[in-house]
């Protein structure tokens, strides 16, 4: 049996699940599974919505919330600027706590300790949406030891050496190079 409900109280776009059944103890497990448009962090796009799969249990008075989101995305490599895609998931697990039953000091201490029911209703989304963002990678790979970009012509290394020299010479000591150079000429000229 479903218990997800949307109320006007709530974003059109929200799941919101009705917790009412479980505080009245009449079921004891609710299923999850439903699909998020996450927010989306810079740089990546995401192909879809994220698939939200999960459950709340009443265990001994106890409720469990265990929810895993998984969303297909695309971005570049932080390197050498390829397309990089794949599966991207994360993990949530909350103790599920009615409002009220929590001090305000034990909702900042434990903020992610605890989901809470308003109303008897547990909105998904939120908790979702901030997991998923706060959990992406800043950056993303084409693989593990991708060597980059040429700095002087922007050649992918991956591709082979473009020929560029690498060799920077310390700008404190240009001057000399300029007089070493400045000699070279006067003794071409000689």
């Amino acid at each position: 049996m479903s218990h997800f409900m949307s109320t006007e109280k709530w974003e059109e776009d929200s799941m919101v699940l009705d917790m009412r059944p479980m505080l009245r103890g009449e079921t004891k497990h609710i299923h999850i599974d439903y699909l998020l448009t996450p927010d989306l962090p810079d740089g990546a796009q995401f192909d879809g919505d994220a698939h939200v799969l999960g459950d709340v249990t009443d265990e001994a008075g106890y409720m469990h919330l265990t929810l895993t989101a998984t969303v297909a995305y695309r971005t570049e490599c932080a390197r050498c600027l390829e397309p990089v895609s794949g599966d991207f998931a994360v993990q949530l697990e909350r103790t599920v706590a009615a409002e009220g039953t929590l001090t305000q000091e034990q909702l900042e201490e434990n903020v992610d300790e605890y989901a809470v029911i308003k109303d008897g209703m547990l909105d998904l989304d939120e908790e979702i949406r901030e997991e998923l963002l706060l959990s992406f990678p800043m950056r993303f790979l084409c693989q593990e030891d991708c060597p980059g970009l040429c700095p002087k012509c922007g050649k992918p290394r991956r591709l082979g050496d473009c020929g560029c020299s690498l060799f920077e010479p310390d700008p404190r000591l240009a001057v000399l190079k300029k007089l070493f150079d400045k000699n070279e000429e006067d003794k071409e000229e000689n």
